[in-house]
């Protein structure tokens, strides 16, 4: 096995330098979009705004951002979306959607119904290759790509609708698994097929004696509750005992740092994390090099990508885009700036709001990282706190602390005749941390690294609150919005609907343990 895994190592160190880049990234986002605008011409969404004359044109990057407007799920799905959802073919994209990739929803909507297309998979399987390859930036062992590799995602049960499929991304991407990595998926179908996802793990520890696992992929919120469970089963110290070639976290959907203190006290030794950018929408970057946290964006990859500078002349204080925003794509990109991103793709995405937003520390190499989401951040006083922030205040507090972090999410809330923030953290042991001094030590650290809130603490935002709760209470309530499913994630910052149901329920679930 020691020769397979030299011979897999020599193929993949010579897969990534075939596969560097020789055209320079505007170059080839070009190309991209004159695929997407040739691919779908004929479409009703192509022939409504003359994609076939777009493509003639001397810019056509200029002509198409003027031609086409901007989508945000609401509008495509309104407009465009439905239409495919009915099995109509060529309305945004070639052919008949063939599944759609559930997501959470918007506020006139409960859940997002993305479009996934052959295409679309294709693409995200020859970026999964590149992936692949750039392993060998990070010397892993050559036996260990002999290994099995767990995959932590939903079920791979389908649900059907007139021609097509729904279910989450991860389960969709499972059932469309490139063939090389057959052999070595773990777990097993008869597994992934169960649409329980408290049956899924129950059946995962059971079989995990019988696997040999050296990577894992998935989620960190349900990685760690699988492996949590595993150790608990076989009254492990750590999981090095059961599995001691796991080497390797590819990690995406979430901030990684949070969880890092509670995942590494379930390892017997260090392990590298490789953080991925997959969507539903698309995969739009990773991590190349294990010296760097940031991702690499994937510009060859069936995306065309543009960029909002996410500042309050494009986005209202709802984070909604505003009419006539500025779009800029990568030849007018800066470092240091917030962005939020728009996605062209070849499932039928147009100029498509995703809700993320990003900022590019290395434009050159088109290195970045992930700030937060557009709708997804706190200033009811012009405080400007993104995720990023809160990610950070909190991940100190708990250095400081020892609080043990899984889960936590924010809420502002009225004080008086001014505000509050509600902070809700998850911690090993609640009732043994003061929430005062975890209040005091979460103002700190913001206030040192946000200028705006800072300012806003001495005037409109007079308190910080912080309740510290069991992690089950969190789990218990995706549970009750039927999102325990091994993708759903809490959200950091609570609005509306959302936290209504959050502030209704967390006190009914502490009631009854008490």
């Amino acid at each position: 096995m020691r020769l397979v895994g030299h011979v897999i190592k020599t193929g993949i160190q010579l897969g990534a330098v075939q596969s560097r880049q020789w055209l320079s990234p505007a170059a080839r986002q070009r190309r991209v979009l004159l695929r997407l605008l040739s691919a779908s011409a004929h479409t009703a969404f192509g022939r409504h705004y003359g994609f076939a004359s777009l493509l003639w044109q001397r810019d056509a990057v200029k002509a198409f951002q003027t031609c086409v407007p901007t989508h945000d799920y609401d509008k495509i799905y309104r407009e465009w979306w439905h239409r495919s959802r009915q099995d109509e073919p060529n309305v945004c994209w070639p052919g008949i959607v063939p599944w759609y990739a559930m997501s959470s929803g918007t506020s006139n909507a409960s859940s997002k119904y993305i479009p996934v297309t052959r295409d679309l998979i294709r693409s995200m399987s020859r970026l999964s290759r590149r992936v692949f390859f750039d392993m060998a930036n990070f010397h892993l062992p050559a036996d260990l790509f002999t290994k099995q590799m767990l995959m932590v995602g939903s079920t791979t049960n389908l649900q059907r609708e007139g021609g097509h499929w729904i279910g989450d991304l991860s389960g969709i991407i499972a059932l469309n698994r490139p063939f090389w990595l057959k052999k070595y998926y773990r777990p097993e179908r008869d597994i992934t097929d169960l649409m329980d996802w408290g049956e899924r793990i129950e059946r995962i520890v059971e079989r995990a004696p019988r696997w040999d696992i050296g990577f894992i992929v998935g989620n960190v919120a349900w990685v760690q509750m699988v492996i949590e469970r595993v150790v608990a089963r076989y009254d492990l110290r750590h999981i090095h005992e059961l599995w001691p070639n796991f080497s390797l976290l590819m990690h995406s959907g979430i901030f990684f740092e949070p969880y890092q203190p509670t995942f590494e006290r379930l390892l017997g030794r260090p392990v590298q994390y490789v953080d991925s950018y997959l969507a539903s929408e698309g995969f739009i970057g990773y991590q190349r090099r294990p010296d760097t946290r940031l991702h690499q964006l994937a510009v060859n990859a069936g995306i065309f990508f543009e960029f909002v500078p996410f500042n309050d002349s494009n986005f209202d204080d709802d984070g909604n885009l505003r009419p006539n925003a500025e779009t800029l794509w990568l030849p007018e990109i800066e470092p240091g700036q917030p962005y939020a991103l728009l996605l062209s793709t070849e499932a039928g995405c147009w100029r498509y709001l995703l809700g993320d937003t990003i900022e590019f520390s290395d434009t050159q190499q088109l290195l970045f990282r992930i700030t937060g989401r557009t709708k997804h951040f706190l200033s009811v006083t012009g405080e400007h706190v993104s995720v990023d922030n809160l990610n950070a205040a909190v991940r100190a507090a708990d250095q400081q602390m020892k609080l043990g972090v899984k889960e936590f999410t924010v809420a502002a809330e009225p004080c008086g005749s001014h505000w509050a923030h509600h902070w809700y953290i998850s911690a090993d042991h609640p009732e043994a941390h003061n929430p005062h001094t975890c209040a005091r030590l979460l103002d700190e650290h913001l206030q040192a690294i946000n200028d705006d809130y800072h300012i806003e603490r001495r005037y409109a935002l007079h308190e910080v609150r912080v309740t510290l709760l069991p992690h089950s209470v969190f789990y218990q309530w995706l549970e009750q919005h039927g999102k325990l499913n091994g993708q759903a994630k809490v959200p950091r910052v609570l609005k509306g609907k959302a936290q209504q149901s959050w502030e209704a329920y967390w006190p009914q679930i502490l009631s009854r343990k008490q």
